[in-house]
């Protein structure tokens, strides 16, 4: 049986050149109506995360979290999921630092988004500032990274920076690393402390 899974690897290879057949198919198949467009892996656990603890299952309602691998890419996907393409309605995050380019990029496919939710650095940032340092170190602890994290922090070039610079810098250390953590920070944060760019999103799917 067809799955959201499915259909994202359908628009995943449409979008790198491959036939849009399938993700047509698809999306008529499973009713797709919104997709979130998001840089990476990473934000998706989050998101994916955020939706189980609220009980929702966003696949059965249309919704296709879509990691797009990059920022420069939502202007291809937006071309191909907009008004020009299935016709979706588009929201999703980005980092501040590029804002300006995904406006750009979606006005240039007439596929304004339904809500496009800022985050200030990343969205590790907003959910390390969210729970607190003191609180990040235990998870990181808990999850058996208090080695990796303490010889991290010996490194120089970590010495100028902010407790909460560095945190966010050892999760993009190692492969997978982040995705992982982008789980289990949003599994740990109180319900009224949830980031706005992530409350944001949320509250308009």
């Amino acid at each position: 049986m067809a799955d959201m899974g499915a259909f994202r690897d359908a628009v995943t290879a449409w979008a790198a050149g491959g036939p849009g057949g399938p993700a047509h198919e698809l999306a008529a198949r499973l009713s797709v109506r919104t997709a979130v467009l998001l840089e990476g892996p990473s934000d998706s656990a989050a998101v994916d995360a955020l939706a189980a603890r609220h009980g929702r299952d966003l696949a059965a309602e249309g919704i296709c979290v879509l990691p797009m691998g990059g920022a420069m890419s939502v202007g291809r996907y937006a071309s191909l999921l907009g008004p020009s393409g299935l016709d979706l309605r588009l929201t999703g995050l980005c980092d501040e630092r590029e804002q300006g380019f995904y406006v750009r990029a979606l006005g240039r496919a007439d596929a304004a988004p339904d809500g496009l939710f800022v985050c200030a650095a990343d969205l590790e940032d907003e959910l390390i500032r969210a729970l607190g340092v003191t609180r990040v170190r235990e998870l990181v602890e808990a999850e058996g990274d208090q080695r990796p994290l303490q010889t991290f922090l010996r490194q120089p070039a970590q010495q100028d920076r902010t407790a909460q610079q560095q945190l966010r810098r050892f999760f993009g250390t190692k492969k997978g690393r982040k995705i992982h953590y982008g789980r289990v920070l949003v599994e740990a944060l109180d319900p009224a402390r949830v980031p706005a760019p992530l409350a944001g999103l949320f509250a308009g799917l």
